[in-house]
């Protein structure tokens, strides 16, 4: 057995190697489960709670609670998070930032894990058309945890106070076990 066939070997049977910027930060047990370094240096990794990406200090790891969309082209990983702007009784209301693209040349199983990890988070979606526009009301699962929340991402134009009103009646009702239906 050569070299490669080893290092091959070593990964399949103890998972890829961690780079130090994201070792360094990783929960007591969290484990990464794929990563890649990209183009413009640093590294992009997948692990159960979320996944990590380079940041001004090294890495830093959005919970896949957080990833509004992400999507794959080309070698370019895009992936919009999103911020919690307001909330309403247990509800979340969520903005997007603007989309941050990772170049990837040597992906792996990054583009699978990611949408894997993200859609898996998602326990159900329902979209409201609301006056000045309409909202997503979307109960995901928190990373790490058998709990879930109530997320509000409302259209820009969207009356704000309608949309308080109806996630706090939603979230209430999610809490009672009435139904995860806004």
């Amino acid at each position: 057995m050569d070299g490669t066939d080893r290092v091959s070997v070593w990964r399949r049977i103890f998972g890829p190697a961690v780079p130090d910027e994201i070792r360094e930060r990783l929960a007591a047990d969290e484990h990464v489960l794929a990563a890649a370094a990209t183009g413009t240096g640093g590294h992009v990794a997948v692990s159960a709670l979320g996944l990590w990406v380079p940041d001004g200090e090294g890495a830093r790891r959005i919970g896949w609670d957080l990833i509004s969309k992400a999507q794959w082209g080309g070698d370019v990983l895009t992936v919009t998070e999103a911020e919690v702007a307001d909330r309403a009784g247990e509800a979340l209301v969520l903005r997007d930032l603007p989309p941050v693209r990772h170049v990837l040349p040597k992906p792996g199983k990054i583009p699978y894990l990611v949408r894997q990890r993200v859609e898996s988070s998602i326990r159900s979606r329902y979209r409201k058309e609301l006056p000045g526009g309409g909202a997503w009301f979307v109960v995901r699962k928190l990373p790490g945890t058998d709990g879930a929340v109530l997320q509000v991402r409302p259209d820009p134009g969207t009356d704000p106070e309608v949309v308080r009103g109806i996630a706090e009646e939603a979230a209430a009702k999610l809490a009672n076990g009435g139904g995860e239906r806004a």
